[in-house]
Order: structure tokens, then C-alpha cells, then sequence
């Protein structure tokens, strides 16, 4: 299942790592495109999108 986020406080690449390093402590398998640019996070996982959204949240970045 595909989730498309917009994350509008990912600046840099180094905030596309932490999104990416925080979804796959909830799911190691888990595929994340992150793109600070367009500020969109693409995230292959079967994770529910709720469980997604509270760990981006939870490592300081908001969700819309």
C-alpha cells in the first residue's frame, strides 16, 4: 500500500533521513521517497496510515 504525505517543515535531505529512518523502526521494509523539494514523502508500506503519521510526527515534523 502507498501513502503520499506532505510534510511542510522537511527542509533538507537530512530531514528526508529522519523521516525515513523513523518510519522504518515501525516497518524495516518499508520503501520512503522523501523529497525535501516538493515536500512530499512517498511510503510503501502495509502499516496502517495512522501508525505512518504518528511516527513522523513523533520524530518533529508535521503531517497534512
Amino acid at each position: 500500500m502507498a501513502i503520499a504525505l506532505t510534510v511542510p517543515n522537511m527542509a533538507c535531505s537530512a530531514c528526508s533521513d529522519t523521516i525515513t529512518q523513523a518510519v522504518q523502526v515501525i516497518d524495516p521494509t518499508a520503501t520512503v521517497q522523501a523529497d525535501p523539494k516538493t515536500k512530499l514523502v512517498v511510503i510503501e508500506t502495509q502499516t496502517p496510515e495512522a501508525t505512518v503519521k504518528a511516527a513522523i510526527v513523533a520524530a518533529g515534523y508535521s503531517v497534512t
